[in-house]
């Protein structure tokens, strides 16, 4: 579907850092170890009920750096406990255009991210508050730069002509949570028998919201709650992100996922199904099949991370020695690239036009 005449600016473009707990505290000098890290993971894609192809993609990757010491004759306890590091990248899109176009704008934008990060960034796992920006400016890049190519190959094929895409990306390594995303693909929080929502709709709805116009009540059943005022695919690469940086606590849940589900299924029944503490699997089989039950009415896909997060005490008796390693910089230099960025959705066809 065309474009429409922007109407609104885009709200809340916010490039938020927090190096904070829940509890407001700054992060303890020792952290655990990011292999020390548990993660459950599950994901899904339907196509719903009323759409005749799924134009949703999503992506989950994990990325890891392993040192794995076959003989030695070092005293015992000379060696870190552990000599791994790893991270997890959970992407979806939502894609938007006639005939395939959005189709093809989600999937492009996965595999573009995919190709940006596994050739420019380095590895780094120990994470600072440098280290955060500067992944997070790296992040909005990759994003510029993925709006700049969809608008080519847009102007390139006029059977493509209008197609844009959102893109949410959530990127985990140890107790760190970075998110990026462009559009109404939210990544939710689950924390404590609370849901949070950690993204903020790029609609016309909520920026009516944000101005006080309408109720954030009203929201969810406006008219206009599913027309983006920002996408990737249209800004010829000067698409602003919102960023955000914050931390994990053990037994937290992470959901990411289009609005195909959360157009179906209230903040309430998906905060009642996290709750039940079972396993990720079962926890998007749930959701999948709520968001059904309610008319599946949109293309839906969501992704699931279950995070098991050692305390200090503990994860320091399994790194052993390792600050004496990192003090002395001599055997293990992270450099570090953030993973791959997932597919996701695809064309709303009618009511998914941007504004």
């Amino acid at each position: 579907m065309a474009a429409m005449p922007m109407k609104f600016e885009t709200a809340h473009y916010e490039f938020l850092v927090s190096p904070l707990t829940a509890s407001g505290a700054r992060p303890s000098a020792r952290e655990p170890a990011s292999s020390s890290v548990r993660v459950d993971l599950a994901a899904t894609s339907h196509p719903g009920k009323v759409r005749n192809r799924n134009e949703d993609h999503y992506m989950v990757a994990k990325a890891s750096r392993r040192i794995e010491v076959l003989m030695d004759n070092l005293p015992a306890g000379e060696l870190p406990g552990h000599l791994g590091e790893e991270a997890y990248s959970m992407v979806v899109a939502d894609g938007m255009g006639g005939m395939n176009a959005g189709d093809v704008a989600s999937m492009l934008a996965i595999s573009t991210g995919v190709r940006l990060a596994d050739k420019s960034v380095k590895w780094g796992f120990k994470i600072n508050e440098r280290e955060a920006r500067d992944l997070l400016n790296r992040m909005s890049m990759y994003f510029q730069e993925i709006d700049l190519r969809l608008t080519r190959k847009s102007d390139d094929d006029r059977r493509l002509f209008g197609m844009g895409t959102t893109l949410t990306l959530a990127y985990s390594v140890g107790s760190h949570l970075f998110l990026i995303h462009v559009g109404d693909s939210r990544a939710y929080l689950f924390r404590g028998g609370e849901l949070a929502q950690l993204t903020h709709d790029h609609t016309v709805a909520q920026a009516l919201a944000d101005a006080g116009q309408i109720k954030p009540e009203d929201v969810r059943q406006h008219a206009r709650r599913n027309t983006l005022t920002n996408y990737l695919g249209g800004h010829r690469g000067k698409v602003r992100a919102d960023v955000r940086w914050t931390r994990l606590e053990d037994g937290d849940r992470l959901l990411v996922c289009t609005d195909g589900l959360t157009d179906m299924v209230s903040d309430a029944d998906i905060a009642g199904v996290l709750a039940r503490g079972e396993d990720s699997q079962r926890s998007v089989d749930v959701l999948l099949e709520k968001a059904l039950d309610a008319g599946g009415k949109d293309n839906i896909t969501l992704i699931v991370a279950g995070y098991t997060i050692p305390s200090p005490e503990s994860s320091a008796i399994l790194e052993g020695h390792a600050q004496t390693a990192h003090a002395q910089e001599t055997t293990i230099t992270d450099t570090g690239e953030f993973p791959a960025a997932p597919p996701d959705p695809g064309s709303r066809n009618l009511g998914r036009e941007a504004s």
